[in-house]
């Protein structure tokens, strides 16, 4: 039987400048009432943080790196923040592929879920849910990671209770 994978076994693959803000992320999305899922890939692990059943985030090994994957169901809540990134995340946004199913809901997988709909610096998009929020984890990056991740950790939460 295989050894369940523990969040050390995780943190300790993180390159050591993104150890802290991973470990710290990680003790907030827990209080937020995420669950951690952590499952074995080909380039590393990927750890899924869950609300009810939904992937919030994940992170991801790419040969490039370390990557965080955020499913930003509820952007429309936050958009503005979208308008606070840094030049190289707004550039991830703009050069990931359109939503298909949003453009035209027969071109793609009809059990794909769709992607999101929303604006950023005065530009009307839809992007696919698996790399519209796609960011290099970097210190660089992490403070504008953290606070989209957490705005999206809070409007599951607020979207429980309403």
């Amino acid at each position: 039987m295989d050894k369940k994978i523990e969040f050390h076994d995780f943190i300790a693959t993180v390159p050591a400048e993104n150890q802290d803000f991973v470990k710290e992320m990680h003790d907030k999305l827990l209080e937020h009432g995420c669950k951690i899922e952590i499952k074995t890939a080909k380039s590393g692990y990927m750890v899924s943080y869950i609300y009810n059943k939904k992937t919030v985030a994940n992170y991801v090994f790419r040969r490039k790196g370390m990557l965080v994957r955020i499913y930003g169901v509820h952007v429309n809540d936050y958009e503005n923040i979208l308008e606070t990134l840094p030049d190289e995340m707004v550039r991830s946004i703009q050069k990931a592929p359109i939503c298909k199913r949003l453009a035209d809901p027969d071109a793609c997988n009809p059990k794909c879920s769709k992607g999101y709909d929303f604006w950023l610096k005065g530009e009307h998009y839809q992007k696919c849910r698996n790399s519209a929020f796609l960011f290099m984890v970097c210190p660089e990056n992490n403070p504008s990671i953290q606070t989209l991740l957490l705005h999206e950790a809070e409007a599951w939460e607020k979207s429980n209770y309403e």
